[in-house]
């Protein structure tokens, strides 16, 4: 599969949890009305929605992303980017999210501010794939190797956190962690 046969959203509005839920599932699952319908089912009572821009404009959070995943019988499992990420058995991760810090900007001018950011990896035929929506299109990451040290850049970030989404069973039996280091 060529890197035109990877599925890959293009940021729109701030539906990049959508996107990376999507790039990440690799086809077209979740919309901004499924994700308003989470969000509502997560804070039934709430006026001003806690999981998702007041603007309603998207910037959903981690909440959203997690029952998104659940109702397609997968987990998202935090890592404590303290611990190596050679430690993962990635043939037991269906791909990855990633929460970072990116640059706001207005046409070309790129402001002083960061906000947070939420993108996705995932292999497609032996070939890892940065799948960011503010991308033009996927980009080739490599095989393991390649993958591990782009995982440990994102993760040198101050506030980048990552998510691994695997599915339930792994989530479960905690298989997603090679057998030598089993405590999540």
């Amino acid at each position: 599969m060529s890197e035109g046969e990877v599925f890959h959203e293009k940021q729109r509005l701030e539906l990049c949890a959508i996107h990376a839920l999507n790039n990440v599932l690799q086809e077209r699952v979740f919309t901004k009305e499924t994700a308003d319908d989470i969000c509502k089912r997560l804070a039934p009572q709430c006026v001003m929605n806690p999981h998702r821009s007041v603007l309603g404009t998207g910037n959903y959070d981690v909440n959203v992303i997690m029952a998104a995943l659940q109702s397609r019988g997968l987990a998202a499992v935090w890592w404590d980017k303290r611990k190596s990420v050679q430690n993962l058995c990635l043939d037991k991760i269906q791909g990855f999210i990633l929460n970072v810090p990116s640059r706001v900007s207005l046409g070309f001018v790129s402001l002083p501010l960061r906000r947070r950011h939420w993108l996705a990896v995932r292999e497609v035929n032996g070939q890892f794939y940065n799948l960011d929506s503010k991308l033009k299109g996927p980009s080739c990451i490599g095989g393991e190797t390649e993958l591990r040290s782009f995982l440990i850049e994102q993760l040198s970030q101050d506030v980048a956190e990552m998510l691994l989404v695997v599915q339930k069973e792994v989530d479960d039996d905690g298989t997603w962690l090679k057998p030598d280091d089993t405590k999540k």
